[in-house]
């Protein structure tokens, strides 16, 4: 394909052919049929609780309507993409709104039926998991019934839900709402020249690869975090105290447990990673101690802990992007450049930063009736042709598995989540660095290990600050910012080890972490690129395990992470397994630091 035959925005007609498309009520009503229709069916029904024909046919017509009418249709996908792409439409952000509360009345309509599954009787339970009718459905129900050992009533949980947005959702939007809006006059060059910089910026700027400019953005960092201490301390406990009530009402049995059932994971899983993450702290401890030394330093500050080393500033246009990135495709797999090419020519892509757009990246997708869509804001740099490569193993994923699963398994478990990501990823960083002279290639190797460092250790480390944090406030019934930043420095100095610095303030810097607000959802960053770092280091060694890959990416949702890897023989509930991963990443620390002394560096 050449450059002319590339859509570098997104045609959203597949959903709505614009903002003002009249099919948009037309879809609405047929919506609304759709879900009058179920509920008319089988609202008032209870043989489908005990009878597994009934529940085989019920199953179907709900999977039916989940593929046309699930999270409110093409409506609600088309302005949430149209708001992506402009962020500062008010009439866009009204639109969205407004799809967004159909969404949420339709599901309320038809929330009825899988709570009511997931309280069949066990031993109805046992009959309906076993009985041929429902073989299809057999993975889905084993999940509804996990859940459903943890769900309330009806009337309970609809009570649940109202009051989750001010026990929980509003605490944490005051908190992150008020640290988005500071600001502060730093250094901004090694010129000495000073400006006002937003709190995104402070954060870029606390990784300057100037010392001055860095310190400055950390320290004023540290003064917002201290600032807000008190309204952060309040916000964190009352945050833990709603989850220790859901917890109890619940009847759950550790704080991490729904995590683990929501997510179709295994606590024995979560556990063996973490834990064997954890005894090998050692190599990020031994990364860390080799940026010292680079940066000619005897510890980093903790602030320090990202600056980048070196400048991997090799240009790329968009078309060079695309061709690097099919190539490495090509030699995994044919059918996975194959897929770029098909959303470039379709306009599933949104290629250039425009105004208003969303400034990151993003692979979506919602129905299995849907098209896949990518956003990127690609400016040439080195580092957006690793997004590209990123984003399209998200894309790869959803395409793999749109043949082979329908509605109920068309998705990716969180756990498992980035794994066709950082695959798809890797692969083409490492030709880059083949292609690379020795100076750029370490500084792309560090690059890269800082990623995975931060992947990986830093989120384990921060799972078991989690861990201890809800562990501690259950014990004591409440918190302070000192004892919070007392357990946070504890984790945060056991994965970095004596080359960083605790440095004075760092113990706030668990204030703005939005992710300890998710509870316990860090755990599939490291899970999910260890996987993928297992699948690589299998495919270098044997080419032909790429069908295993692609049988792992297809099978969506319709079995958990630890069947999937069980029927390619492989068992994630073994340290073993997060070993390979993990010697993935030394093997990676070994060649930098021999590289780094190769050029005298070191």
């Amino acid at each position: 394909m050449t450059e002319k035959d590339i859509k570098t925005t997104w045609d959203l007609s597949p959903l709505l052919v614009s903002d003002d498309d009249p099919a948009k009520e037309a879809k609405r009503k047929e919506i609304q049929a759709k879900t009058a229709g179920f509920v008319q069916a089988w609202k008032n029904r209870e043989d489908y609780l005990s009878d597994p024909k009934a529940l085989a046919q019920a199953l179907t017509e709900y999977e039916a309507w989940q593929n046309s009418c699930g999270q409110g249709g093409d409506e609600a996908y088309y302005f949430w993409l149209r708001a992506e792409q402009d962020q500062n439409s008010s009439e866009l952000k009204a639109k969205l709104n407004q799809a967004e509360e159909f969404a949420r009345k339709i599901a309320d309509e038809v929330r009825f039926f899988e709570l009511r599954i997931s309280k069949i009787e066990p031993d109805a339970q046992a009959r309906m998991l076993t009985a041929s009718e429902l073989s299809y459905f057999r993975h889905f129900l084993e999940r509804l019934f996990a859940e459903g050992k943890y769900l309330l009533s009806e009337p309970e949980e609809r009570i649940m839900d109202f009051k989750s947005s001010p026990a929980y959702g509003q605490w944490v939007r005051m908190v992150s709402g008020l640290i988005s809006k500071e600001e502060a006059e730093v250094l901004v060059d090694k010129e000495g020249n000073r400006k006002k910089a937003n709190f995104s910026e402070l954060t870029s700027l606390a990784n300057n690869i100037e010392k001055p400019v860095r310190d400055s953005a950390a320290q004023a960092l540290n003064n917002i975090f201290v600032k807000h201490l008190d309204v952060a301390e309040a916000e964190i406990n009352a945050v833990l105290d709603n989850k220790k009530s859901d917890d109890e009402l619940r009847g759950v049995e550790r704080p991490d447990t729904l995590r683990h059932v929501h997510d179709d994971i295994s606590t024995v899983v979560v556990d063996v990673a973490i834990e064997t993450i954890r005894n090998h702290f050692q190599i990020s401890r031994d990364y860390y101690a080799l940026r010292a030394k680079l940066m000619g330093v005897p510890k980093l500050a903790y602030h320090e802990r990202n600056v980048p080393y070196g400048e991997a500033d090799k240009k790329y246009t968009f078309g060079e992007a695309v061709g690097l990135v099919k190539d490495v495709f090509s030699g995994l797999d044919p059918a996975f450049p194959e897929i770029l090419e098909r959303l470039l020519e379709n306009g599933q892509i949104d290629v250039f930063p425009g105004k208003g757009k969303h400034n990151g990246a993003f692979c979506s997708h919602l129905l299995v009736s849907q098209p896949t869509y990518v956003l990127l804001n690609h400016t040439d740099r080195l580092n957006d042709v690793m997004t590209l490569a990123h984003e399209m193993g998200h894309a790869i994923n959803n395409e793999l598995m749109r043949p082979e699963q329908k509605g109920v398994y068309f998705g990716t478990s969180t756990a498992s989540a980035e794994v066709a990501s950082t695959f798809m990823e890797d692969f083409v960083l490492e030709r880059i660095e083949k292609e690379a002279d020795e100076e750029l290639r370490l500084a792309m190797m560090l690059t890269k290990l800082n990623d995975d460092v931060s992947s990986i250790f830093r989120q384990a480390a921060c799972y078991r600050f989690e861990q201890e944090l809800h562990k501690t406030f259950r014990e004591k019934g409440y918190l302070s910012h000192i004892e919070i930043g007392q357990i946070f420095q504890k984790h945060m100095a056991d994965y970095m080890g004596e080359a960083v610095e605790q440095s004075p303030g760092s113990e706030n810097w668990w204030v703005y972490w939005s992710h300890i607000r998710s509870f316990f959802y860090v755990y599939s960053y490291a899970t999910g690129l260890l996987i993928s770092k297992s699948l690589q280091a299998q495919v270098r060694k044997d080419k032909t395990r790429i069908e295993a890959v692609k049988r792992f990416l297809s099978a969506g949702i319709s079995k958990s992470p630890q069947d999937i890897f069980a029927d390619l023989g492989v068992d994630i509930t073994r340290a073993d397994f997060w070993h390979e991963g993990l010697n993935e990443i030394e093997r990676l620390l070994s060649e930098a630091e021999a590289l780094a002394r190769k050029l005298g560096k070191i």
